[in-house]
């Protein structure tokens, strides 16, 4: 094991992360397109982003469990099969309903394939560089949004937005050939029992650190899914101008991350405190900068660093209190990760189709991170008064 460089494999799950995660955000660039194509509302468009996340946050838990018994390479390749059929459903979805459901199988897979990963990482790389292992990985969530998202919105334009969810679904074949002929079938570790995994939760940490991820990650998706909308109509930039913004967006998301993972390394305390405030802040930065279209390109750079910071912290505090259910509880977190986007999505559409408008949107993210931020402090609390304990 190399302790100063990030193992090929690592590497390769960063690649799968990239797909996913196109898939998923690619709709906050082509959320006007789709409603107008259908002839449904902005607000309706926006519950797509809900519908995968609930997904994620029902099927990654029990899929998980079920998949645990089996070979990792097996599935992590299987799960992009389905993500591939999941994709190639909503390129020919022919109506809104259809478009739904396959945004519901697409998102079965991201659970599972995040929080299996993650263990992975974690186990090819030594203890001091799990938070960058973990980074790493979630780098291909930023860099779906630096190029991913972009692309596909790019895409939509020019060619529809049926065409964008084809080439998702190519990303997800080169992904597949990848963890066929890169990740190995054995050396991961032996698999906990189902059993002994949910064992794990009865760990109160762990389920304070699931549901920290669910209030203090809730802002993110209520702005960043109905970015597009806000710039044009409130802001007042053209459709072709969105595809940039969102590129603007990726790359703090990539400093973000990356700035996260390194922080969470040196202090996973502090840095849980200091990132919340950040996106907070951020979202306040927003919402004074909507009316400036150079003011809003800033913000939303400075919203997508301090957004993407708080991921690697988050996820390293989980897999701490895992013990022996790392996997599920890693997966798990995957699932708060995405009750906060489907709350962030029934939100920002709600205040979207509302007399307030788009413009209040950022506001509106705030209030439940807010709450997020105070437990971060509790349960820091929580975990000094139990360290003290055990070395006295």
């Amino acid at each position: 094991m190399n302790n100063n460089k990030m193992p090929m494999q690592v590497w390769i799950l960063t690649l799968a992360a990239f797909a996913i995660g196109t898939a998923e955000f690619v709709i906050a660039g082509i959320l006007p397109q789709i409603a107008q194509s259908l002839s449904i509302t902005e607000g309706q468009a926006g519950y797509l982003i809900s519908a995968y996340a609930l997904a994620i946050v029902f099927g990654g838990p029990i899929l998980t469990i079920y998949l645990a018994r089996f070979n990792k390479k097996a599935v992590l390749a299987s799960l992009m099969v389905l993500f591939i059929f999941g994709n190639l459903m909503s390129a020919f979805a022919v109506n809104y309903h259809v478009l739904m459901w396959s945004r519901v199988i697409t998102g079965l897979v991201q659970g599972p394939f995040y929080g299996i990963g993650a263990v992975v990482a974690t186990s090819l790389v030594s203890e001091k560089l799990a938070g960058r292992a973990v980074g790493q990985m979630f780098a291909g969530l930023t860099l779906a949004n630096v190029l991913g998202v972009p692309g596909g919105t790019w895409i939509g334009l020019e060619f529809g937005w049926h065409v964008t969810f084809l080439v998702v679904a190519g990303f997800g074949l080169v992904a597949m050939v990848f963890i066929l002929s890169g990740i190995q079938s054995t050396g991961h570790g032996e698999t906990k029992s189902s059993a002994m995994q949910l064992k794990a939760f009865k760990n109160p940490m762990l389920l304070m650190s699931l549901v920290i991820t669910v209030f203090a990650w809730s802002g993110f998706m209520t702005l960043y899914g109905y970015i597009a909308p806000i710039a044009m109509h409130v802001t007042g930039f053209s459709e072709d101008a969105v595809t940039w913004i969102l590129v603007v967006v990726g790359v703090g998301l990539i400093v973000g991350n990356t700035l996260g993972g390194r922080s969470s390394d040196h202090n996973l305390q502090k840095a849980s405190i200091f990132w919340v405030i950040a996106m907070i802040a951020s979202l306040v930065l927003v919402g004074l900068a909507v009316n400036n279209q150079w003011l809003f390109v800033v913000a939303a750079f400075v919203f997508g660093v301090a957004s993407f910071a708080n991921v690697p912290a988050m996820q390293l505090r989980v897999m701490n209190h895992g013990g022996d259910g790392q996997e599920l509880a890693a997966t798990a977190n995957i699932s708060a990760f995405n009750l906060a986007n489907a709350f962030g999505g029934v939100l920002g559409g709600v205040v979207i189709d509302s007399q307030v408008g788009a413009g209040m949107i950022p506001f509106a993210a705030i209030v439940v991170p807010v709450i997020g931020l105070g437990l971060i402090l509790f349960a820091n609390r929580r975990e000094n008064h139990f360290s003290a304990v055990s070395q006295a």
